[in-house]
Order: C-alpha cells, then structure tokens, then sequence
C-alpha cells in the first residue's frame, strides 16, 4: 500500500496560538546559517510550508516548526518557523512551544529544576531557560536579539482615513508597526477581530509603501512584514500590565500575547522611557493568556541604541501525530477558502 509522505509532528500551544513542531520527515538542507537554511525553504521548497499550513492539514490560525541540524556549534537545537505568509527570522510563542517540545519529549535532555539551551534561529542564537517539574517545563523564558526602536511617531497615510496614523516601527525579531488601537477607533477584544484585521491589514499595507526599514546587520531582513495594536500600559496588583494583538497575515489574530510583538513593544516603552533597565511587565493578549517581558540589559545593533529582552511563558503538548502527503491526493499544497481566509 503506498502511504506517501509522512511527517512527525508533535502539536503544541502557546498561549492559545498553535505551533506545531515538526521533529521526523524533514532533511537538513543547505546552509551556513539558519538563515540560509530559512532562505532555502523559502526560494526552494516552500511546497513544503503550503502542504503543513493550509487545509486540509492546517488552518488559517496556526505555526508550524522544523527542528533542523543546528549551524551555531554553540546551540543544542536549530529550528525555523514557517507561517502562512512568511519565514519570520524569529517568533517568541514557537520559541517557547519549540522548547517545551524538544524537553518533553527527551530530544534535549531535561534537567530539574531548571534547563539551560540554546537555539540556532534565523535571527541568531537564542538562550532558554526552562523551569522544569515532574516531566513538565512549567515555564519557559527565552533572551531574544536585541530589540530596538526604527521610528516613533511616524505619520501614515492610511486609506479610509481622515489624518495619518501615528505608528511606530520596532525590531523584536520581526519589523513591527506598532499604532494604539484607541487611536484608530479600535478596541482589543475577540468580538472586534474582523475589524481588527481588516484595519490593521490595511494599515500594514501602508507601512510598508511608505517606510523600507533595513536590520543593520542582515540587509536581507527588510520591510515591515507584521502589526501590533497596542493599548497603554497600565498598572494592575503592582504589576505593570499592556492588553495587545497581532494581525498574523493572510488575516487573523495571534492567539497569543506575541513573543516577538511583547520585545517589539519593550523597546518602545524603553525609548519612551516608560520602562527601564530591569524592569518587568505583563503582556496580555487578546483571549487573556500572558507573558512576562523585561529588559535585561541595554545593547548596540548597528546605529541603534538597543536593548537585550527576555519572554517568559507556557506552552503545552497537545498532539503527537503523523501528518501524510498520499500520491494521488488532489492538494499536494492544500487550498484556502474565503470563509475561514483573508483573501485579496
């Protein structure tokens, strides 16, 4: 019987936001970096993206991971992140979800109480600690590049809008628009996710005919490609507390509060001074699952004044399964359906 392609897959969520982690199936391919192995997928086999993330196999509301031989002889892991439009260099929700899974399930031996590793992404090496309990990593806590501040305040013109748009671009891992939902008419709520979307589609869209921002060190790694809403930081049982969402493309939310979103918004409350050196806040996201950013340390990244910040969250083990590509299946790369996409 011919079974076709098959693929290990050990499901996983975040925070709500499902990233699965592909640990069998796949081979190393070229590649001196992770981001060149990244680049590979991207330019030469991102039938393989399509296949994973689309229907039937997937959904409009996931990530998926491949665990890869690392290129950093210093990291325990390599791993890239494939979502529905993009190979973000970096994503925190998967690097936490990546984590917990290669502990669990015994690929990188787990120590307790705490296990130190370090993971080879396309943005670079990224220290974890994960806090560790009867079989379990209770928490995980990644150090991310250094994030920084492109622009504060930029004016966007915006179709639909009477006044530019106030936006701020920041690095966390990904190029973020970051504009305070209240300032566009918007409130972070499930309820409002549609509009949420189809306003910060628009926006990002803007963004990017009218901003080309460049990471200093990676020329490759240009244009913002990802927005953030943002609502003030307030303070909460002493805790200073931030409610946000990310508008994920083709068109949904990103179910958890956002790793690379929550250092995005770290650089900004710090060149805002808003947030110091040391300090802490919860980031929450749209269905009230969090994490904990901080800023560790302060950092050079090109011209930019930068800071080094680290997320601390949770992710669960929800699946282990074999996902097949039969011969004669009609959607070698899956299809999309305007009911559940976004759909230009």
């Amino acid at each position: 019987m011919a079974i076709g392609r098959t693929f290990n897959v050990v499901g996983a969520h975040c925070g709500g936001e499902v990233c699965d982690v592909v640990v069998g199936g796949v081979l190393d391919v070229p590649g001196e970096t992770m981001f060149d192995k990244m680049m590979h997928f991207w330019k030469k086999q991102d039938e393989l993206r399509n296949l994973l993330l689309n229907e039937p196999r997937g959904s409009s509301a996931m990530c998926v991971n491949l665990v890869l031989p690392k290129c950093n002889p210093a990291a325990d892991a390599g791993f890239i992140i494939m979502e529905h439009e993009e190979y973000p260099p970096m994503s925190g929700a998967n690097t936490i979800a990546t984590s917990t899974v290669l502990l669990e399930t015994g690929m990188v031996p787990m120590q307790e109480p705490t296990t130190q590793l370090k993971l080879d992404t396309p943005a670079g090496l990224v220290a974890v600690t994960a806090e560790c309990e009867a079989g379990k990593a209770k928490f995980v806590e990644f150090t991310n590049v250094p994030a920084f501040v492109y622009a504060l305040d930029l004016d966007i013109k915006v179709p639909g809008f009477d006044a530019p748009v106030k936006a701020d671009i920041a690095w966390g891992g990904m190029w973020y628009v970051l504009v305070d939902a209240a300032s566009v008419g918007l409130d972070i709520a499930t309820g409002n996710g549609r509009k949420l979307v189809d306003i910060g589609e628009r926006i990002k869209a803007a963004v990017q005919a009218q901003t080309d921002p460049v990471h200093p060190e990676n020329p490759k790694i240009r244009g913002v490609s990802i927005i953030e809403f943002t609502n003030p930081l307030t303070t909460e049982g002493g805790d200073k507390v931030a409610v946000n969402t990310v508008v994920v493309s083709p068109g949904r939310l990103d179910r958890s509060p956002c790793g690379t979103g929550t250092c995005a918004r770290l650089a900004v409350l710090h060149k805002r001074g808003q947030l110091a050196v040391g300090e802490s806040f919860r980031h929450r996201s749209v269905i009230g699952t969090e994490f904990r950013g901080t800023i560790r340390a302060t950092a050079k990244v090109g011209e930019y004044d930068a800071i080094v910040p680290s997320v601390k969250g949770t992710a669960w083990i929800t699946a282990f399964k074999q996902v097949i590509l039969h011969p004669t299946d009609p959607f070698p790369e899956g299809f999309r359906v305007g009911d559940k996409w976004h759909l230009s």
